[in-house]
């Protein structure tokens, strides 16, 4: 048998403790937590073979072509007669206690029938706790041989499925899974969340470079950034999760290398903030499901998209009310919002967009303070895109360019492609997906960093070159505004759906999950996200 074919025996192992972590692992879905760090350092000394000794031997490869199996034993020990020990190394970092878990029974059943297969007869079983240095023996039993074969068909069946199972529901085992911050169990319920939150990455940052002519390096695990040999700073590589190029900054083939290894993503900009490019590792998730990604946005997704406008729709609103209460714009566009869930086609529903664009941008100009916009000799022209050349419209240009990145970044992570959108079209080889996204993010997000950089006084008029009328941003105010969004993407809300607290980076990432969840089927609809 191929050696393709078989299945690892930790792929059973998973299917043992919940199926649907089985699909996210055959689907390609990584984590880092504590747990597994744990995990990986009790292993370090069992994982290399060259410890082996004749009486024990290390890391040992195994299979079973009547099984369909093939894995790795950590320590198989032999005794003066010749008779085999299977010890199986755990660590407890969640369960704290040294008790022999089903899915450890398994591993051990079926390591045993594997050498068992090879005419290699085992004395017996045993896991050895590191954190408790204690070694409980394991007795199996035909049972335990029958529960083995019935998981091993179980996941056969998930491996060749075109459909997710189902994510477990108030179960216990998703607070100790690794992989709950991929899988959301309890989002897929689309109802408050009770549970204890944790971060995906709470040392992650995306590191935006932003002098141009500088170039970025990496030496002894750091990156370094300099321009005409003088040292501009440096960051440890495990710090950074995401990457921004904005302009012309060179970056080194050995960081680029590093950052593929690592996972990490790149999004390259112009020094406007427009988007221009990406790349990432090959090694991406969920490549069934970005295949049916395409599949549904040839034709294009209503619910989807209809769900999208009414959030964005909504959260103007909200901010409108909250920053321009004079105007009565935002009750008109609630009843718009509200139209948009009804829209029966993507047509009808452009226009709902733009309809509700006009009455948000027409009450813009309300929400800044009208003595800093005297002061700085600005005033609102009405919204301009790529062509814009008046200071606000700049910076917002430039505020939805760090939003595309984001969100491009958040598409990336589930595995999906930032071309194939369901609201946006991809004819004109625009990252539809990435546009489709961050709709319901932008008046949260980058309205919301613009208009507080305008009042409060952050932004000056000498951060803008003039050449004629036209304003464009020099460095010290391409550096402001990416402080200021920094510090308004890691902010951390309550989510008005889930009920727990999160940062809109975080949020970003969850929704492309939930749109993730719609397209291999493991949840029924699209939910965006609405601020209060």
């Amino acid at each position: 048998m191929m050696e393709e074919s078989l299945l690892p025996i930790s792929l059973i192992c998973h299917t043992a403790f919940c199926p649907r972590r089985t699909w996210l692992e055959v689907n390609g879905e990584e984590t880092d937590t504590y747990q597994m760090q744990v995990g990986y350092k009790a292993h370090s000394r069992v994982d290399n073979p060259v410890n082996s000794r004749r009486e024990r031997k290390y890391s040992v490869p195994v299979r079973s072509d009547s099984w369909g199996i093939v894995g790795k034993i950590d320590s198989v020990e032999i005794d003066a007669h010749g008779d085999l020990h299977i010890i199986e190394y755990k660590s407890t970092p969640v369960r704290r206690k040294a008790v022999v878990t089903p899915a450890q029974r398994l591993q051990l059943v079926l390591q045993r029938e594997c050498l068992q297969s090879e005419g290699r007869p085992v004395k017996s079983t045993s896991i050895y706790f590191t954190e408790h240095r204690q070694l409980v023996d394991v007795e199996l039993s035909s049972d335990d041989v029958a529960e083995a074969h019935s998981l091993v068909e179980l996941t056969k069946s998930i491996v060749n499925s075109s459909e997710s199972p189902p994510t477990l529901v108030k179960d216990e085992r998703c607070s100790k899974c690794s992989h709950s911050l991929v899988c959301l169990p309890d989002e897929h319920q689309l109802t408050s969340v009770k549970r204890r939150v944790v971060a995906t990455d709470p040392d992650g940052q995306v590191l935006h470079l932003t002098v141009q002519g500088s170039r970025a390096s990496i030496r002894s695990g750091r990156i370094i950034v300099s321009k005409a040999g003088e040292e501009l700073g440096t960051i440890p590589l495990e710090k950074v999760c995401g990457v921004v190029v904005h302009g012309n900054i060179d970056l080194s083939s050995a960081l680029n290398r590093a950052f593929m290894w690592n996972n990490v993503p790149i999004v390259w900009c112009s020094s406007t903030g427009r988007v221009y490019g990406f790349s990432r590792s090959t090694d991406s998730p969920n490549g069934l499901a970005r295949a049916r990604q395409h599949v549904l946005s040839q034709t294009g997704s209503l619910p989807i998209a209809s769900a999208m406008i009414h959030a964005k729709v909504w959260n103007q609103a909200t901010l409108l009310r909250r920053n321009a209460p004079a105007s009565r714009n935002h009750g008109q566009m609630r009843q718009l919002a509200a139209a948009a869930l009804e829209a029966t086609d993507l047509p009808s529903l452009f226009g709902i967009e733009g309809d509700a664009a006009s009455l948000y941008f027409e009450s813009f100009p309300n929400m800044f303070s009208q003595e800093r916009l005297a002061d700085l000799g600005w005033e609102w022209i009405g919204r301009r895109g790529r062509s814009a050349d008046d200071p606000i419209n700049v910076l917002l240009n430039y505020c939805y360019g760090l939003l595309k990145s984001e969100a491009t970044r958040a598409i990336l992570a589930c595995g999906l492609d930032p071309h194939a959108g369901f609201l946006h079209s991809s004819n004109r080889n625009k990252p539809a997906l990435s546009l489709d996204l961050m709709e319901e993010f932008r008046a949260p997000v980058a309205d919301s960093t613009v208009i507080a950089m305008v009042n409060r006084r952050e932004i000056k008029d000498s951060d803008f070159s003039k050449i004629g009328n036209a304003y464009r941003l020099r460095d010290t105010g391409r550096k402001k505004i990416i402080q200021a969004f920094e510090r308004r993407i890691q902010t951390s809300f309550r989510h008005p759906l889930f009920d727990y607290t999160i940062t809109w980076r975080r949020a970003l990432e969850v929704q492309a999950r939930l749109v993730l969840s719609v397209i291999d089927g493991s949840l029924p609809q699209y939910e965006g996200i609405r601020i209060r």
